[in-house]
């Protein structure tokens, strides 16, 4: 292996123009850190003296108390990762705005999520997404290859992107060592979801939304202000290239002449138009309205109001991505042109130890030359804050996935304790699983990370959104269906993806060899078709074996949403709580100290809830699953709800 693919202690200790002697050795810097973690800390403890964490509903599910401003903000922290502080910044520094509209495409499927998906997700009355597939179409393999699939999906895409960006600009800032950086970063991280819970990490997403905007505005004003307004800023950077080109073709480093533009050419376009409208959408489908990360905050909610105006917040602050990441990173590129726009190989692996190029890298060197002292600390922890709340996000929902979906399989008779514990040894093992694909992170897609999170989710994700969106909208489609669309889309994607990493996906210097019938389609356009594909599968098998009777499909698909009667559940749950008889035959272990402190400090104490009577447990039950609103919220977030579309429809007509 090369060291571009182990070689993080490397990455910079022969580049050029280097910042490594940047380091925390001024009292500002520090102290900002420092009250920064101080802070967090106090809130991720907050939030676990105040919630219930040793039930699944209080670990998972935050006990579904939760209001609509905490849940806006989640859900744009997880969303908002270091991947895109560095994914975003280097793409548009190489391609202009275009990227922005990946961000900007939210405001609308966001209200999809709030107003189509989530009531019936709420009326199914379910935990995750593969339960809502066993409880829609019966039968294991579906919901356990979900699960398998969204672990894969938040290894390959999102927990090593986002570390991977995070040490990024950690040995921009620091020339700290990177594993070392990466393994207390994670240590920290840990430390609150496994100890908390949801309620940890919503309440701990929050406040690091808050950090994240302010210090991201703050930089946002410095590379205005040094690259001369907005006017200047349009008319410099299409100059801004390197000084070293060699006999390279200009295409590969003049800015692109559509770079202020969303829209670009069908065929010839870097992001065709066709492809960001409808190719992304379908991407953004899966990822807002089917992922376990997104949809788990919206089922914490205290109702469905406070579901709406959590999407509605979460929509207007997906606003900003464009203002706080697209033009710093194409700042970046105007200021430091023979770094972040380098083309000549051997230039690049000169300056940020990557030959594909060192787009990257723009938005740390912006943070690293451009910042005070104590400004610098601040957006260090703005990173910091960006990564530890995706990955919080993401710890929590995997560990969900895995205990309620996967372990209920091999221990069907598991009480409530044991899912507690193996939920949180689960984040455990995938950091560790992490950690070992970054390597493979860093060299994908011409070195710009977020074309390579992007790609490797279309070749995966169009089967799944087709199935979700088939299952609420078409209640003819059946088990079989379902099952063999998503297999089959899965060996379509898996083709595509083996076939990029055999080749490699080259740079413009440096084509790929890989077969134009393969790696020709733009990952986009491969998206729409791999979708219709999957649909046209999932229709055809299901109409020709037997459908599902109404009776079992009562509140899980939209035309049976209203109806009243007892659902007849195809299957029974795996896992039932066993906790209550083992009470009764077994008396209350008195405990130590020790013990007892480290069962408090996991929100594993041994307080016996009150047992309930069954028309107290269906009550309750009913109360869970209800989708009734008050009139005066339910008119107040669907105006906003037409306000944020009618944003959406202006801002792609202005920057179209």
């Amino acid at each position: 292996m090369s060291r571009d693919y182990f070689g993080f202690s490397f990455i910079r200790s022969n580049a050029r123009n280097s910042t490594s002697n940047v380091v925390l050795n001024n009292a500002a810097d520090i102290s900002v850190i420092v009250v920064y973690f101080l802070v967090v800390l106090a809130v991720g403890v907050w939030a676990m003296v105040r919630t219930n964490r040793s039930t699944v509903g209080g670990f998972f599910l935050a006990g579904r108390s939760m209001v609509w401003w905490p849940i806006g903000a989640s859900l744009f922290a997880s969303n908002i990762g270091s991947g895109h502080f560095v994914g975003i910044a280097g793409t548009a520094a190489a391609a202009g705005i275009a990227i922005g509209g990946f961000e900007w495409n939210a405001l609308i499927v966001v209200v999809i999520l709030g107003w189509l998906f989530v009531p019936i997700y709420i009326k199914a009355g379910v935990v995750t997404m593969p339960e809502y597939l066993k409880k829609r179409f019966g039968g294991q393999r579906i919901r356990i290859y979900l699960s398998v699939l969204s672990l894969f999906l938040y290894v390959f895409t999102k927990i090593s992107a986002d570390m991977f960006s995070g040490a990024i600009f950690i040995n921009q800032a620091l020339g700290l060592n990177i594993y070392l950086a990466v393994v207390l970063l994670l240590l920290i991280t840990a430390l609150y979801t496994v100890t908390g819970g949801l309620a940890a990490v919503i309440y701990t997403d929050t406040l690091q939304t808050i950090i994240m905007l302010v210090g991201s505005f703050i930089l946002m004003g410095f590379a205005f202000h040094e690259v001369g307004g907005y006017e200047q800023f349009q008319e410099r950077y299409m100059n801004a290239v390197p000084s070293v080109t060699a006999n390279i073709s200009e295409s590969c480093y003049q800015p692109r002449p559509d770079s202020f533009h969303i829209f670009r050419n069908a065929i010839t376009g870097d992001l065709p138009w066709p492809g960001l409208v409808f190719g992304l959408t379908i991407q953004a489908a899966w990822y807002w309205c089917t992922d376990q990360v997104i949809v788990q905050r919206c089922l914490s909610a205290k109702n469905l109001s406070h579901v709406k105006g959590g999407c509605i917040l979460c929509g207007y602050l997906k606003l900003l991505p464009m203002f706080l990441m697209v033009f710093p990173g194409m700042i970046s590129r105007i200021l430091y042109p023979d770094v972040v726009a380098c083309v000549d190989p051997d230039e690049c692996q000169a300056y940020c130890g990557a030959s594909v190029g060192c787009t990257n890298i723009a938005y740390p060197k912006l943070v690293v030359d451009l910042m005070p002292n104590g400004l610098r600390g601040l957006m260090l922890s703005v990173m910091l804050a960006s990564l530890m709340s995706s990955l919080t996000s993401i710890f929590n929902s995997a560990s969900t996935l895995f205990t309620m979906d996967i372990y209920t399989k091999v221990r069907r008779s598991a009480s409530e304790k044991e899912l507690m514990i193996a939920g949180r040894v689960f984040i455990l093992v995938l950091i560790g699983v992490s950690i070992a694909w970054i390597p493979v992170v860093q060299s994908a897609q011409s070195g710009q990370l977020f074309d390579y999170i992007q790609s490797i989710t279309s070749y995966f994700a169009p089967p799944v959104a087709a199935v979700f969106m088939l299952a609420i909208f078409c209640k003819r489609v059946n088990e079989p269906g379902a099952f063999y669309g998503m297999i089959i889309g899965l060996c379509i994607g898996l083709s595509r993806m083996i076939t990029e990493f055999v080749y490699g996906t080259g740079s413009c210097v440096s084509p790929s060899d890989c077969p134009t019938i393969i790696c020709g389609v733009h990952y986009l356009y491969f998206s729409i078709i791999l979708f219709v594909i999957s649909c046209l599968i999932i229709v055809g098998i299901s109409l020709v074996t037997k459908p599902i009777d109404d009776k079992h499909l009562y509140r899980l698909c939209w035309s049976l949403r209203n109806r009243e009667e007892e659902r007849v559940d195809l299957e029974q749950d795996d896992w039932v709580d066993n906790t209550n008889s083992m009470d009764i035959e077994e008396p209350e272990e008195e405990l130590g100290f020790c013990k007892k402190a480290v069962m408090c400090f996991c929100g594993l104490e041994q307080k016996k809830a009150p047992k309930l009577t069954p028309e107290e447990e269906e009550e309750l039950q009913k109360k869970l699953t209800d989708t009734s609103e008050v009139p005066l919220w339910r008119n107040v977030v669907n105006a906003n709800a037409i306000i944020l579309l009618c944003v959406a429809v202006f801002l792609h007509g202005f920057f179209g």
